[in-house]
This record gives structure tokens, sequence and C-alpha cells, in this order.
């Protein structure tokens, strides 16, 4: 993959609120109408076939929910799940980088403890992670790359503390003009990142209560943030498809498949193995935490469609803020709806007739593909494929 130039600014986290505020951009919202903590190894280690139990849902959970607002102290407002330290919800939550390329760094190491993963397209055929970590700490997350425009929404949308491996001199500079440049943290003589070299790699990694403690060292406001938006409910709801498997294909380098699994009742992923430029011979491995050794598996799956805008060759500046066009998966079912969000909000989805759509308690993870991008169904097998903008 060719290079892009990036520029990597050694600093601290400065003081600073990292409040938001820039003009809303309402993107169109064209119709999808479907049809009926272990330490870490050189070695990457097999999924089980059996995820890690998420954090328990006893007491029985509330028939009416919790969300979109006035969520309990000691619920997680990102997961809807009751946290075994509620101490861990005053603070910031934080936005960590995660490579996706070149395969040799994968298995990445603590996405299985993320509460949200958005997953993007970034230039010639790759995707990124961005990794959402709150109401649970991983001791080790990486690899750690560099940052793209996208990932200003996300930040001013979760309050979050952002941390990553540099950016393109023209994302940095818009990073540095922004009222969440406080909330930066990179790679210096004083910030918690670390080097870990399984095979000789130095990867650059963070652990997030290091990241979470070192924020507030600086004098960031760490205390509980605003973030209402997310709605969950427990009872599955009416008015969904059954689909059992969802394939995401951003080019013939990076795709991946969810397998939703009846026994845990949350998607499984796996992840290209190989190239597949021709579009013949998609090959696929399962996807495993290397810090944990649990698969990849989370209890939403959504994918967003939103305008991709070509900034300059091999740039884009991902429209991630108004509205537009979405499709949920929970519990096995597909369901018709629109994301939102403002400027300073966190991503909801609303039904058709406007009312909030339910997550299910538990993880989720987004895929985020171009407005033009387009939907192939077969049965319970659905398959997604990019096409920008």
């Amino acid at each position: 993959m060719k290079k892009i130039l990036v520029v990597f600014v050694f600093l601290s986290v400065m003081l600073g609120a990292c409040g938001p505020s820039v003009p809303t951009v309402v993107v169109p919202t064209p119709t999808i109408t479907p049809t009926a903590s272990p330490a870490a190894s050189d070695t990457p280690p097999e999924p089980s076939l059996t995820p890690s139990p998420e954090p328990s849902l006893t007491p029985i959970y509330p028939s009416e929910g919790y969300g979109p607002s006035g969520f309990p102290a000691n619920v997680d407002p990102l997961t809807g799940l009751k946290v075994t330290d509620p101490s861990l919800l005053e603070r910031r939550p934080m936005l960590i980088k995660v490579s996706n390329l070149p395969r040799s760094n994968r298995p990445q190491w603590g996405l299985s403890l993320a509460d949200l993963v958005y997953e993007y397209y970034t230039e010639e055929g790759g995707t990124r992670f961005a990794a959402l970590f709150y109401g649970r700490d991983a001791d080790m997350v990486g690899p750690i790359r560099s940052g793209r425009f996208i990932d200003g929404d996300l930040v001013r949308g979760y309050k979050a503390i952002f941390a990553f491996g540099g950016a393109y001199y023209v994302e940095m500079n818009r990073y540095l003009q922004s009222d969440y440049a406080d909330c930066m943290v990179l790679e210096g003589n004083t910030t918690p990142f670390f080097r870990y070299e399984p095979n000789g790699l130095n990867h650059l990694m963070i652990n997030t209560a290091e990241l979470s403690a070192y924020a507030k060292s600086k004098g960031i406001d760490t205390g509980r943030q605003p973030l209402d938006g997310m709605f969950f409910r427990l009872e599955t709801p009416a008015g969904g498809q059954p689909v059992t498997q969802v394939d995401v294909r951003y080019s013939g380098v990076i795709y991946n498949r969810w397998n939703f699994v009846t026994a845990t009742a949350r998607y499984l992923r796996s992840a290209d193995s190989a190239n597949d430029y021709n579009n013949l011979s998609e090959q696929y491995k399962a996807s495993s935490d290397r810090l944990t050794g649990q698969p990849i598996a989370f209890d939403n799956l959504v994918v967003l469609n939103v305008s991709h805008e070509l900034y300059s060759p091999d740039i884009y500046d991902i429209q991630f803020s108004g509205s537009g066009s979405a499709i949920a998966f929970r519990d096995g079912q597909a369901y018709q709806v629109k994301w939102q969000r403002n400027d300073t909000d966190v991503v909801s989805l609303l039904n058709p007739d406007g009312t909030p759509f339910p997550f299910k308690p538990g993880t989720t993870w987004f895929e985020v593909i171009g407005m033009n991008s387009k939907l192939e169904q077969t049965g319970p097998v659905w398959r997604f494929i990019h096409y920008m903008p």
C-alpha cells in the first residue's frame, strides 16, 4: 500500500474542556428497502467457539429499557449495561485508533473490551477502527495508528480522550484548530503509550486505565460526560427480517463477515485472509482478540450509510453529522432505521416513525459505508458492497 505522509506530533494533553461547536452538516437519506485481561502473547490464539459472556443482565432488565436519557449512575450509556465499577463512568470515554492493515498486525489487542467500534474506509482499499472504551478497561489496545477526519466527529460526539499515532498534515491541522485539541494524546516522553514487539514489529500500544489517569493528571475535565442518545431494551423489536449472515465488502483487500450465533445471541466476526480483487474467491479467518484470546463478537451490528467526500487524492472526509439511512442487526433480525447525530451528540438510531430504535443491551460494532453502497440479499444472507460517495 502506498504510504501517505503522516505528521507525528509529540505532545501531552493540555488543560481544557474538550468542548464542541461547529455547524451541522445534513446528509441526504436515501432509502434501502430490504426484501423478504490476560497477558498478550506473540502467537495469536485461535478463538474459541464460545465468546466470553458480557456483564450480567440480572437482576431482570427493566421492561422499559434504559435511555435515551436519564441513565442510572451505574449504567453505561454506551452499552445499557450495569458496570461492575460505577466509578469508571465518572470519566471521559477514550477513542483509540487501531490498525486493520497489514494483516500481520492481526489479531489486534483489546477490541473485545470496547463498548463501541467504528470501522470505516481510509484509502487504497483499507479500513481502520475507532474503538471507544468506557465501561471496561483494557491493559493493551493496539496496534495504534493514525487518525482520519471522521475521528474528530466521533471525539466530539462522545466527548472522548483521543489517542492516536499522528495524522496527515491537513487532518492534524483540523484537530489542532478544533475545540477538542486539548483532548488529544500522542506518543511522547510523558504520555502513557508504550511499545510492544511481537516478532519485532514494535507496535504502539496503550493501557486505557493509564490513559484515563494521565488525562486527569493533566487537568482535563474527566468527570461524567453527557452521553445521552442511545436507547436499550432487552426485548427483540417487532418488524424485523431474519438475517443470519452479514457480509461487508469494502474492497478486494478488506472484507468481513458477521455470523449470528444463536447459542450466544451475538454476532461473530470473520475477516479477509487474502486479497480478492476480482470478487471471485473471498477467504475468511475468524477474528480474535490477542489480549483476551476471545473471538470478536458483538451484541449489535449497525451498517451506516454516510457521505464520503473526496478531500484530495486518497483522502476522504466522511460527513458524519446530520442523519442518514442505516440497517441495524440484533437478535438475528434486520431493521431499516435512520442514524442521527448533531455535532456534539453520540450516534442514535430512529425507527421509521421517529421513535428511538432499541439497541440490544451490550456492545455495538458500526460499519460505515458510502451513500452509493449496494445491498444484495439472498434469503437470510445480506451482503453490503461499499461504494462512495
